[in-house]
């Protein structure tokens, strides 16, 4: 049998790809239509009848179309060439995608057994071919629910205005983005915006309200604007696009329908199902996300109430989050909830979640307090690859210590990236979540987590107003930190505002790092006027012991 049918519908040619259960069953399948022939499909052919096979992706109709001009069909409004000598740009694209639309798609629903609805229909392309697909998701959002812009060329002239001019995404899409971050590196045109221009549509419709549920960005630190990259990315945009739990659960209804168990309980047992599931909907948090303790599809053997956990993405890496809330049980005082930032939470979430339940209970309990923990995708407490990579400024060898187990340093020089991640996508998501008071937000970090409180409060002091440093590395990279403090004062004197630091150390630690805590305490204290710190020596705690000690001043501190 043939890999592919080769379709002419009106003189458009196309490749038609049937799932490899199509002939063996009577359902109805999604359908993707494809831009520049299928080729992102077709180059990755082999792959996706695996991932099909084993059951890791649903099974879709897969329809690529040619084009006979793309500069002229994949392309908003004319434009002028980005080279001189070119033909300009023809802007066409509103035809082509009601052709697509309107005949190609009206074709194949007659001809195929599809699931015509869109949100069974995805239209995905790459470069040029992604900037028209988002178009179509604009322009024909009842016919397209699922959009793939893999490589998208948002530099193109006029996109990221017209983006801003119509705010939300139409309502009901699902888009699913990728872009590399060497895209544009080396042009002196528009497209190096290729990259930037991409991170920020996705930034602007997370802002202008949309759910990180229904819009992803994956982000290719090495990637280059080549189709390589791009078919990579097409099996995960159709994972993300097509989500295989929800067409399992329908599939799971039809089978009980034809066995003859749609009978009245279990119909009334399904709506009561269908309703716990739109009130967990909501929640920012994947409801099939075995963290999440309000789920309960999947009963834990244990797990703290009152807690969510979200995944999230960073836009500038790409690097994926565990991200653990406490919600608080009372009512917001006026002005909203005091939120602790909590580096570690791997580690030290769990301790957190229990004891801000346990002492805000009523009548005589402090007061509620919002707990968000910024963990890691691992069961591990400490994950170390992640931590030097998040907290540090990049190092070179000569510029550490030998490590004490022999081995070389783990990769560094995150720390800009992922304060910029806490800064521009966390930190607003958890304000559009919660009634949040925004005075009165601390970030708590212990050992290389102390460092990265530190840096923040030197180079972004604005970003919370009370910072807790437990056990820090002051002596990374040189003991760098005491530099990045005579830059960045002339912030916090600017700032008009005091902050409020709070130093911990563990009387048992190392010689050397209690004499470092004590140092960088004694240093800061003669800038009394800009910064209120305290230090406290923690009597019989070493460097990991200690932190059961904090939690209790830690959640006293937040309310103060």
């Amino acid at each position: 049998m043939n890999r592919y049918q080769q379709l002419v519908v009106e003189d458009r040619e196309l490749i038609l790809y049937l799932p490899p259960s199509y002939h063996e069953s009577d359902r109805s399948y999604p359908v993707a239509y494809v831009q520049d022939q299928g080729d992102m499909f077709t180059d990755c052919l082999n792959y996706l009848n695996h991932l099909f096979a084993a059951g890791q992706l649903v099974e879709v109709i897969l329809v690529g179309i040619s084009s006979t001009n793309r500069n002229r069909e994949y392309t908003p409004w004319p434009a002028e060439p980005l080279l001189e000598g070119n033909p300009p740009f023809g802007g066409e694209g509103r035809a082509y995608v009601d052709e697509v639309a309107d005949v190609i798609k009206a074709y194949i629903d007659r001809h195929y057994r599809t699931l015509a609805a869109p949100e069974h229909t995805a239209i995905i392309g790459g470069s040029f071919g992604g900037l028209i697909s988002m178009f179509a998701g604009y322009w024909r959002a009842e016919t397209f629910g699922r959009i793939g812009m893999l490589s998208a060329s948002l530099w193109y002239e006029g996109v990221m205005d017209y983006i801003r001019e119509q705010g939300k995404l139409p309502a009901g899409v699902r888009v699913y983005m990728s872009v590399g971050q060497l895209e544009g590196a080396y042009k002196e045109n528009a497209q190096k915006h290729m990259f930037s221009n991409n991170v920020e549509a996705h930034r602007f419709w997370l802002e202008q309200g949309g759910s990180p549920e229904r819009l992803q960005l994956a982000v290719d630190p090495d990637g280059t604007h080549d189709p390589i990259f791009m078919a990579r990315r097409f099996p995960d945009a159709l994972r993300w696009l097509f989500v295989k739990e929800e067409y399992d659960q329908e599939s799971e209804m039809v089978r009980a329908q034809h066995e003859g168990m749609g009978n009245h309980e279990k119909g009334e047992k399904h709506e009561k199902d269908e309703e716990h599931d739109n009130r967990d909907d909501h929640n920012h948090d994947n409801r099939n996300n075995p963290d999440n303790c309000n789920n309960h599809e999947k009963d834990p053997l244990f797990c703290i109430p009152g807690t969510v956990t979200w995944s999230m993405q960073s836009d500038v890496t790409g690097r994926e989050y565990r991200i653990f809330i406490a919600e608080p049980m009372g009512p917001p005082r006026e002005g909203g909830y005091p939120v602790l930032y909590s580096l570690d939470a791997n580690a030290t979430f769990g301790s957190l979640a229990e004891a801000i339940r346990l002492q805000s209970r009523t009548p005589r309990g402090i007061p509620s307090a919002l707990i968000v923990g910024i963990g890691f995708d691992s069961d591990s407490p400490i994950v170390s690859s992640e931590r030097f990579y998040n907290f540090t400024e990049y190092a070179e060898d000569h510029e550490l210590p030998v490590r004490p187990n022999g081995l070389d340093w783990p990769e560094t020089g995150g720390v800009e990236a992922f304060l910029t991640f806490i800064e521009q996508q966390l930190k607003p998501a958890v304000e559009r979540q919660y009634e949040v008071n925004r005075s009165k937000q601390a970030l708590f970090g212990h050992s290389l987590g102390g460092y990265f409180t530190l840096y923040t409060l030197f180079t972004r002091p604005e970003t919370f107003s009370r910072y807790i440093a437990a056990c820090p590395s002051v002596w990374w990279k040189n003991y760098v930190l005491y530099k990045r403090w005579e830059e960045g004062k002339t912030r916090l004197q600017q700032s008009g505002q005091r902050k409020q630091l709070r130093l911990y150390v563990g009387a048992e630690e190392k010689p050397s790092m209690v004499q470092d805590a004590r140092e960088l305490y004694a240093f800061l204290k003669g800038h009394d006027e800009l910064l209120e710190t305290t230090f406290n020596e923690v009597e019989g705690e070493g460097h990991v012991s200690v932190l059961p000690a904090l939690i209790s001043p830690l959640l006293r501190f937040v309310n103060a």
